[in-house]
């Protein structure tokens, strides 16, 4: 597997300053081997963030790929964009669905993920469609998509916390490359 460091989507998305997805997009010379190609996409995309760390200060990475365990979804599940009801004179936006609820082990979703950080992005409805539409430009009807557990390394701890953690892998059968989205943090 090798990183597309020169993809479009790694310019657009560094405009995005206030981001807190990990995104790492690759391709893979050996055939499409569905869960296992994005197991192997998944630990490929966390070696890349752990070698972006460090530059920064050293932290002691643990990770157990084995234990990392996946469920298929489509992409219009992690695409979904919820409906804004209304935001209230503080800021807060109240949404057509539920909000997830990690402390009691729900996983949270990518929009969520995106917009709706601890500390207030200013992203929105707008925003992530069009990250999204760079992420994915030949369109979502052929993408692959698994929805993974965060239970196999200690990146996902300060989302354990209390905001919740997510990771997701998608195989884009007409771009032929990998996406993987994964994200954390804490306030």
């Amino acid at each position: 597997m090798r990183e597309l460091i020169n993809d479009p989507f790694y310019e657009l998305i560094g405009n995005y300053d206030r981001c807190i997805i990990d995104y790492c997009l690759m391709e893979d010379d050996t055939p499409y081997q569905g869960k296992r190609s994005h197991k192997n996409a998944v630990l490929f995309a966390m070696l890349k963030v752990i070698e972006r760390d460090i530059d920064g200060e050293p932290f002691p990475w643990k990770l157990d790929i084995g234990k990392a365990q996946a469920r298929q979804i489509d992409s219009a599940e992690l695409l979904h964009v919820p409906e804004i009801l209304r935001t209230d004179r503080v800021g807060r936006r109240f949404y057509d669905c539920g909000l997830p609820d990690p402390l009691k082990g729900e996983q949270i979703p990518y929009w969520y993920a995106f917009w709706e950080t601890p500390h207030p992005s200013g992203y929105g409805p707008d925003e992530f469609r069009q990250v999204n539409s760079v992420l994915f430009p030949e369109g979502t009807d052929e993408l692959d998509v698994y929805e993974w557990t965060t239970d196999w390394s200690n990146y996902f701890d300060d989302g354990h916390e209390w905001w919740g953690a997510a990771c997701w892998s998608v195989y884009d059968k007409r771009m032929n490359r990998y996406v993987v989205i994964m994200a954390s943090t804490t306030d």
